[in-house]
């Protein structure tokens, strides 16, 4: 009797420990499948953290340096940007296939004359059409006649490619000197702050110098962005500029033959 109880002690002690240790096994496997789960979970929290981060720090270093200085160089740059994209589309829509024109108003004038290469360069868009225009115009009086005019209209067309560019290059240097003078203002404030304190702690000198600091760094940004749209407005016009004297020369030599 004693026996039969001692091995039904030992089965139930055996069957106790497999599920005890299944239990554990469970549990621990549960627990990191959890954990796997979670993982990603605070990646993506992170993630979304670090974007919305970097706008609220963003706006929280604006807020910072000052709204009145801050904002005047804000203006500069949405001011500045706004010229920069009107003149880019505007010398875009000003490039023409000047070789391909000077071709058109060839055949034009061999076979309808000077009216049909007129009209050619009438429905031509662009400033080398419109100074084609102008000395075709002008070409029953004298080649002298035309070549004055010619000259006389490259400038007005020169004109209109440069028109407002100077207003970027101002925002370019406004930018900069804003910011330096928010930074001088900045720095007298926290001198203001130390003498009414009597004691100069660091933190309180520290504190005033990034604000001030803030409007430098702001207008530097603002200076170079517009220097990139500023150089490459310019280098479009001296592109556009030297095809207009190309095709200018172009139209005196068929003029000249014209007139033979």
């Amino acid at each position: 009797m004693k026996n039969l109880f001692s091995l039904i002690l030992l089965v139930a002690l055996m069957t106790a420990g497999n599920t005890a240790s299944y239990a554990f096994s469970s549990a621990n496997n549960l627990a990191m499948e959890l954990q796997d789960d979670v993982v990603p979970a605070d990646n993506v929290v992170s993630d979304d953290a670090t974007s919305v981060g970097f706008h609220q720090e963003l706006k929280k270093r604006f807020i910072q340096g000052g709204p009145g200085f801050m904002g005047i160089v804000l203006l500069c740059l949405i001011l500045g940007l706004a010229i920069a994209i009107e003149r880019i589309i505007y010398l875009n829509l000003s490039t023409t296939n000047s070789k391909k024109l000077t071709q058109e108003v060839e055949d034009a004038l061999s076979s309808g004359g000077v009216n049909a290469a007129k009209e050619v360069c009438r429905n031509t868009k662009g400033p080398v059409a419109s100074i084609f225009y102008q000395g075709l115009d002008r070409a029953d009086d004298s080649l002298e006649a035309a070549e004055k005019a010619v000259v006389a209209y490259g400038g007005v067309q020169m004109g209109q490619l440069e028109k407002n560019v100077s207003w970027i290059s101002l925002f370019i240097a406004l930018a900069p000197m804003l910011g330096f003078m928010g930074t001088v203002i900045g720095m007298i404030q926290a001198f203001d702050k130390i003498e009414a304190a009597g004691d100069m702690q660091p933190s309180l000198v520290a504190g005033g110098i990034k604000v001030a600091l803030l409007t430098t760094v702001f207008g530097l940004v603002v200076a170079i962005i517009l220097q990139v749209f500023y150089n490459y407005i310019i280098a479009k016009i001296d592109s556009i500029v030297n095809d207009m004297e190309d095709a200018s020369i172009s139209l005196m030599d068929l003029l000249v033959k014209n007139k033979k």
